[in-house]
C-alpha cells in the first residue's frame, strides 16, 4: 500500500480561525514582530513551539481523568517522584509545568551574577532566563551549525576548543554551567 492510514485516531479537535491578512499584519506590528507577544487566538498555524500542541492519546486523557489532583500529598506526585528517582537517581525533584519553568529555576539556583553560561546555540527563553539571572551566554557550538546547507552529522555538537578557550579566558569558576541542548532548535533541530 503506497499511502497507509495513520496508525492512530485523533481524540480531540479544536476549531481555529484565520483572521484576514491585513489584520494579521497589524497584530504582528503591534507585537513588535515578537511572536511571544501575540495572542494565540490570532495565530492560525503555530510554528513557535512543538510543546503541547499535539492531540493527546487515549492513555493521556485517561491519566487526566484518573489523576489525583490533590493540592498536597497527591499520589501522582509520589509516582512521579519514584519514577524520576529510579530513572535518574535524584533524591529530590521539583516538578514544573514545562521546561521553561525548569530552566528558570536552574538559572536562579546555579548562576551568580557576572558568570557565563556556555552552550550549543540557545533557545530564546533559555538564554533569556540565563541572562535575566545575571549570566552572559557564550555560543560554543561547532561552526558547521551556522551553515544550513552543509550536510554533516551532529551539527549540534559543542566545539571543545571554543569551550577550552572560554575556560582559559574567563576561568572555570566563572562558568555557571554548560547548557547542552540535545536537539538545537536554532540550527534546525540538529542532534549532538
Amino acid at each position: 500500500m503506497m499511502y497507509p492510514a495513520e496508525p492512530y485516531r485523533i481524540k480531540s479537535v479544536e476549531t481555529v480561525s484565520m483572521i484576514p491578512r491585513e489584520e494579521r499584519i497589524k497584530r504582528m506590528k503591534e507585537a513588535g514582530y515578537n511572536t511571544f507577544l501575540l495572542n494565540s487566538k490570532d495565530v492560525y498555524i503555530d510554528l513557535l513551539t512543538d510543546s503541547g500542541t499535539n492531540a493527546m492519546s487515549d492513555k493521556q486523557w485517561a491519566g487526566i481523568m484518573l489523576g489525583d489532583e490533590a493540592y498536597a500529598g497527591s499520589e501522582n506526585f509520589f509516582h512521579l517522584e519514584r519514577t524520576v528517582q529510579e530513572l535518574f537517581g535524584f533524591k529530590h525533584i521539583v516538578p514544573t509545568h514545562q521546561g521553561r519553568g525548569a530552566e528558570n529555576l536552574l538559572s536562579i539556583l546555579a548562576i551568580k551574577p557576572g558568570q557565563y553560561v556556555a552552550g550549543n546555540m540557545y533557545f530564546t527563553t533559555t538564554r533569556y532566563h540565563q541572562e535575566k539571572n545575571g549570566a552572559t551566554f557564550v555560543d560554543i557550538i561547532c561552526d558547521e551549525a551556522h551553515d544550513a546547507g552543509l550536510d554533516v552529522k551532529f551539527k549540534g555538537n559543542i566545539d571543545i576548543k571554543k569551550l577550552e578557550k572560554l575556560i582559559a579566558e574567563k576561568g572555570a569558576e566563572n562558568i555557571a554551567y554548560i547548557c547542552l541542548a540535545v536537539t538545537v532548535n536554532l540550527a534546525g533541530g540538529q542532534p549532538v
